[in-house]
C-alpha cells in the first residue's frame, strides 16, 4: 500500500510529516483533558491512536498496521463464555447481570478494596440472600469505577462502554443512573440479543470451555436452530480437569456423570480412559478441535498400568491422597498428548495457577471468583516425559501458557524453539494487558520466533468484553512490529504480513479452524 510505504518512508528518515489529519507534525498532540460538566459528569474520549508509541516515527506505521488488521474477523479459540446465551438467545437482563456479575476480573478488584461480594449480587452457594437491586450494585460500582485507572480492566471496559454501547460519558457515581439508563435501554432492543452481538463483533468461530461430561444441549440447540451463522461457529472444547483430580471430594460425582455421559460403567483404569477418547470423539461430533487442562505444575512422569489402576481402584474407595492425585494427573497427561496424537485434538496445558486460594470465599461463592493467584513454575524438567513421548511427532500440536512471565526466554521459548509438538498460548490473565505482551513478544520472539505462538485469545467470561481484548492485541501487536520497523529489523512488506498472522492466521491455523 502506498500510504504504508509513505509512512515507512517517514519511519526511515525520522523527520517531519504529515499525520493522519494532514498537519505538519513531529510529535502527535494528545487531546485536551475534557473539564467536567457542572454535575461532575466527564465525557468519555477514546484517542484513535491509544496505546501506540509516542515516539511519531512508531506511531505511524502501528497505525498503518493496525489500519490493515482491526477490522478482521475474530478468532476466539479459548474462553469461557456460557453456550446457552447464545443457545437461547434471550435478551440480556440488565447491565449489572452483563457486565459485572460475571466478570471477575471487575469484582476481584472492587473486593480487594474492601466492598464485599455479597453486596456486589455475586450469588452464594448455598443460595443465601445477597443484594439484588441492581441499580444499587451498578452505583457502587460506579463510585469504585476510579479503582481500575490505568488497569487492563480499564482499558477494557471503556472501549466496552464506548464501542459496544455507544456510551460517552466517563462511568463513576454522578454518572451511574446515567449509564445504567443507556445501557439497559440497548439491551431492550433486537440489535443487542446475544447472537446479533455476535453477527456485529464478527466473530468467526467461538469456542467455550465445556467439562468432560456435559453432554452439550446447548451446542446442540444452535446446531437446531435456524440460526447458521452460529451453527458452523459456535463450538465446544473438552476440559477433563474434574476427572482427573481424584483426591477431591468430588471426584465420585464427577466419575458417574462421566459414566452417565458415556453410557457404560466405569470400574477399571482401562474403562477410564475409553470413556475419556469416547467423549472426545463426541465432542468432535459438534465442531470441537481442542482440549484444555488446568494443573498446577505440569509434571508429566509415565506409570506402569498396574499403577494406575492402583490408584484409580483407591479414588473409587475415596482413599486416593494429594500425592496419588499428582501422580495420576502426571500419567494422564502423556495419554491425553497420545489421544490427541491419534483423534487430532489441540492440546492446550494451563498450569501455574492455585485455584481457589481464598478458601472461605470459595466455600461461600464458590470456584472462579477471583482468588486464582499465580505460583512459580518450571516447564524443562517437568514437560521431559511428555515430549520425549509425543514431542517430535507432527501430529501432535500441545500449547503452553503460563503465569511466570520468568520462563518465557529461560524455558518456554527454547522448548518451542525446538519441539515440533509445542506451540505458545499468548500471555495470560494477570499478563493479558498492554505491558504484559510487549514482554511477552520481546522475550519469546528471540528464540522460538512468531511462528510458534498461537495468535491472541481473550479467555474470557465476559461476552461483550471480546471484542475490547482483541483490539488491544491487535494495538499491541501492530506497535510491537512498528518499532521492529523503525529499528530496520524488519521491513513493512515482512510486518504487514506478521500483523495479520498475529491477529488472525496463526489462531484459525493452529486451532485448525480452516
Amino acid at each position: 500500500m502506498r500510504a504504508a510505504a509513505a509512512l515507512l518512508n517517514t519511519a526511515r528518515d525520522g523527520g517531519d510529516s504529515h499525520d493522519q489529519d494532514g498537519d505538519v507534525t513531529t510529535n502527535a498532540r494528545a487531546p485536551e483533558a475534557p473539564a467536567l460538566t457542572p454535575r461532575g459528569v466527564a465525557p468519555l474520549v477514546l484517542h484513535p491512536d491509544r496505546y501506540f508509541d509516542p515516539d511519531p516515527a512508531i506511531r505511524r506505521v502501528a497505525r498503518a498496521l493496525y489500519e490493515e488488521t482491526h477490522a478482521l474477523p475474530l478468532i476466539c479459540p479459548h474462553g469461557h463464555v456460557d453456550p446457552a446465551i447464545l443457545a437461547t438467545n434471550a435478551p440480556f437482563p440488565e447491565p449489572t447481570a452483563l457486565l459485572l456479575v460475571p466478570d471477575h476480573y471487575i469484582f476481584r478488584m472492587l473486593y480487594s478494596q474492601g466492598v464485599p461480594l455479597d453486596a456486589l449480587g455475586i450469588p452464594t452457594v448455598d443460595g443465601s440472600t445477597v443484594e439484588t437491586d441492581a441499580r444499587k450494585i451498578w452505583r457502587l460500582f460506579g463510585s469504585h469505577y476510579y479503582l481500575f485507572r490505568g488497569t487492563p480492566t480499564g482499558i477494557w471496559l471503556d472501549n466496552e462502554l464506548h464501542d459496544v454501547f455507544g456510551v460517552r460519558v466517563k462511568l463513576s457515581a454522578e454518572s451511574a443512573d446515567r449509564v445504567y439508563d443507556e445501557i439497559a435501554e440497548k439491551l431492550a432492543s433486537p440489535e443487542f440479543r446475544p447472537r446479533a452481538l455476535f453477527e456485529r463483533f464478527d466473530i468467526e468461530v467461538l469456542a467455550t470451555t465445556d467439562a468432560a461430561s456435559d453432554p452439550l444441549p446447548h451446542h446442540q440447540a444452535i446446531r437446531a436452530s435456524d440460526w447458521a451463522y452460529g451453527a458452523r461457529r459456535v463450538v465446544p472444547t473438552f476440559r477433563p480437569d474434574a476427572v482427573l483430580r481424584i483426591a477431591r471430594p468430588s471426584w465420585p460425582h464427577e466419575l458417574a456423570a462421566l459414566a452417565r455421559a458415556h453410557g457404560a460403567p466405569i470400574t477399571s483404569f482401562e474403562a477410564f480412559l475409553a470413556a475419556l477418547a469416547e467423549r472426545r470423539r463426541y465432542f468432535q461430533t459438534l465442531g470441537a478441535t481442542a482440549t484444555d487442562h488446568a494443573v498446577l505444575e505440569p509434571w508429566t512422569a509415565r506409570q506402569t498400568p498396574e499403577t494406575m489402576e492402583a490408584l484409580f481402584q483407591q479414588a473409587r474407595r475415596g482413599e486416593a491422597t494429594a500425592a496419588d492425585q499428582r501422580t495420576f494427573e502426571a500419567h494422564l497427561l502423556i495419554e491425553l498428548a497420545r489421544l490427541s496424537t491419534e483423534d487430532g485434538l489441540v492440546m492446550q496445558l494451563h498450569p501455574g495457577s492455585w485455584r481457589d486460594h481464598n478458601a472461605p470465599i470459595a466455600a461461600r461463592y464458590g470456584p472462579d471468583k477471583g482468588a486464582d493467584i499465580p505460583v512459580a513454575t518450571e516447564y524443562t524438567r517437568n514437560l521431559q516425559a511428555l515430549l520425549a513421548a509425543h514431542g517430535n511427532d507432527p501430529r501432535l500440536t500441545l500449547i503452553l501458557f503460563t503465569l511466570d512471565e520468568t520462563t518465557y526466554a529461560r524455558e518456554l521459548a527454547p522448548l518451542a524453539g525446538h519441539y515440533p509438538a509445542l506451540k505458545l498460548g499468548p500471555a495470560w490473565w494477570f499478563h493479558d494487558s498492554l505491558e504484559g505482551m510487549r514482554r511477552y513478544r520481546e522475550q519469546v520472539t528471540e528464540t522460538a520466533g512468531v511462528y510458534n505462538t498461537v495468535g491472541f485469545n481473550d479467555d474470557t467470561r465476559a461476552f461483550c468484553s471480546i471484542p475490547a481484548r482483541h483490539d488491544l492485541a491487535r494495538r499491541v501487536d501492530a506497535n510491537w512490529l512498528a518499532g521492529l520497523v523503525a529499528r530496520h529489523q524488519l521491513d513493512l512488506a515482512d510486518a504487514r504480513e506478521l500483523a495479520r498472522a498475529l491477529a488472525y492466521d496463526l489462531a484459525k491455523q493452529t486451532y485448525k479452524f480452516g
